[in-house]
Formats: structure tokens, C-alpha cells, sequence
């Protein structure tokens, strides 16, 4: 059975007409408002920047030209045309790529394990103490706030070229960045797992052991994942100051201008950071279906 629906009069509908057009007024000048700070806002970035559109304009061809030699050999032929001749230094670039995911790995796992004991000594619901939480949340400030290329180039000049730099570098960029999302994570447990160790007696490290970990070891295993992602290409960039790896060797092409060999290795490079992102991607999901069971 179909009911019909009554239509107020107009003059009980009127005033609830006028206010949904005054609503929509209202959103439509909230819009515009906004629209125009952030006009306002690019406008004022690009004057405090000196960027110039017509230099940009007229220096683009520059841009799109690199990338043209970029896909020829030194002989003028196309790079696909000669596969052989393009990756001239494969074994040489892939040991190289070798050392950049070993660079990446040792930083990604001693940033996890800094990371992972910070995390609970920034917690508020895990420390009272506030001077203790005050104290570790200024260190990983720290360690995050400077970026790691900068760290890089300090442990070049304290112990030299090579990998040990860039490991370093790595390791205490990821432990900021880790620390706080792990922290983040412990502050949004369930805490009656955690009270009901505590009042049976618990110490706190059962209470971190037996309540908080089982909820959180699966989101940390999650962004530990993503930070290897991000530290393989971070691994890559480092190598540009003398901390080791690919990034070394793709310098030193750039400034003598072997455009061949920077196709190629960037080709390299982009293949490796694929495949990583993909098996990573496959990890996390399963990873996080779990903790989602459980």
C-alpha cells in the first residue's frame, strides 16, 4: 500500500526554505572565502620565493631536453636500441644497489628498536612521570627534525665514506619518525587489558609485555614496513654526500654528464623501489588482516 506525502502550506514552508537557501549561502560563501585565502596564500609563497613564471616558462625546454639525453647513448642511439651497451655496469650498479638495501635495512631495523623502546617511555597513559615523557619526546624531535642527509654528511667526516655513515644516518632519522607514530599507537590501545595486569599484581613491564604489545604489534610492523620503503630511497639519496651505495655512483654520472649510465641506474633504482613497494604492500595487509582478527 502506497502512502501519499503531505505538503505543507507555503506559508509553513516558506521559512524553511529560506533557511536551507541561507545555509547554502552561507556554505557557498565559506567556499569562496576560502578559496581566495589560499589564492592569497600562493600568491604571497611565490613573491617571498622570487619564483618568476617567465624564467620557468623559458627555462622548461632545458628540462624536457635533459630527459632526451637521458634516452640516448653517447653515440647519439636510441638507449632501447642497444640494451647491452646502456647497462654497461650492471654488475658493478647492481652490487652497488645491493649495499644501498643493506644501508636501508640495518638503518630501518636499529631505527624499529630505538623507536620501540622510546615509544613507551612518551606514552602518557604507560609513564606518569612527565619529565620523563618531556625528555624522550625532545629526543625524537630531534632525531626527526634534522634530515638525514644532514646526519649523513656529519658521520662522513667522523668516519669516512662508505655505508657506516649512511646506516647511521638512517638509523636515528628513523627512530623520530618511527617513535612518534609508535607512540601514537600505544596512547590508542584499550587499557583495560593493561589495568587488569596491574591490578593482579603485574609489574609494569608485564603490563607492557602482556596488555599493550599484542594490540600494537601488528601496526608496528606496518609502518616498519613502510619506513623500509621510504629508507631505500632515502638510502639512494645519502649515497649523494659519500655515505655509500648507488647513490654514490649516480652522482658521480650526473656531474660528468654520462647521461646512459644515469637512465640506467635510475632505471635500476626505480625497479628495486617497485619491487620492494609490492612485497611490502602484500606484507602489511596481511599483517594488518591479522591484527584486525585478533
Amino acid at each position: 500500500m502506497i502512502h501519499g506525502i503531505a505538503i505543507p502550506p507555503d506559508h509553513q514552508l516558506a521559512p524553511h526554505l529560506l533557511a536551507y537557501r541561507q545555509a547554502g549561502a552561507a556554505k557557498r560563501r565559506q567556499l569562496l572565502l576560502g578559496a581566495i585565502a589560499l589564492l592569497l596564500a600562493l600568491a604571497a609563497s611565490v613573491i617571498g620565493a622570487e619564483v618568476n613564471p617567465a624564467v620557468w616558462w623559458g627555462k622548461i625546454g632545458n628540462f624536457s631536453s635533459y630527459f632526451d639525453r637521458l634516452a640516448h647513448l653517447d653515440s647519439g642511439a636510441i638507449v632501447l636500441s642497444d640494451p647491452r651497451a646502456w647497462f654497461w655496469g650492471f654488475r658493478r650498479w647492481s652490487r652497488l644497489l645491493g649495499d644501498t638495501i643493506l644501508i636501508a635495512y640495518v638503518g630501518t631495523a636499529t631505527g624499529v628498536a630505538g623507536a620501540f623502546i622510546g615509544c613507551f617511555l612518551t606514552s602518557e597513559n604507560l609513564i606518569r612521570s612527565t619529565l620523563v615523557r618531556i625528555a624522550v619526546r625532545r629526543l625524537l624531535e630531534f632525531a626527526r627534525s634534522v634530515p638525514d642527509i644532514v646526519f649523513a654528511m656529519l658521520f662522513v667526516i667522523a668516519f669516512g665514506l662508505g655505508a657506516l655513515p649512511g646506516a647511521f644516518a638512517l638509523a636515528i632519522h628513523t627512530t623520530g619518525a618511527l617513535g612518534k607514530l609508535f607512540a601514537e599507537i600505544v596512547e590508542s590501545i584499550d587499557m583495560r587489558p593493561v589495568e587488569g595486569i596491574a591490578a593482579s599484581g603485574g609489574t609494569w613491564f608485564a603490563q607492557v609485555r602482556f596488555g599493550v604489545l599484542p594490540q600494537v604489534i601488528s601496526g608496528f610492523a606496518s609502518y616498519s614496513l613502510l619506513r623500509f620503503e621510504i629508507n631505500v630511497r632515502g638510502a639512494a639519496v645519502i649515497g649523494f654526500v659519500g655515505a655509500g651505495g648507488i647513490g654514490q655512483e649516480l652522482i658521480v654520472a650526473i656531474r660528468n654528464f654520462y647521461y646512459a649510465d644515469v637512465s640506467a641506474i635510475l632505471v635500476m633504482l626505480i625497479v628495486c623501489v617497485m619491487l620492494i613497494d609490492f612485497v611490502s604492500e602484500k606484507i602489511r595487509h596481511r599483517l594488518l588482516s591479522f591484527g584486525a582478527e585478533r
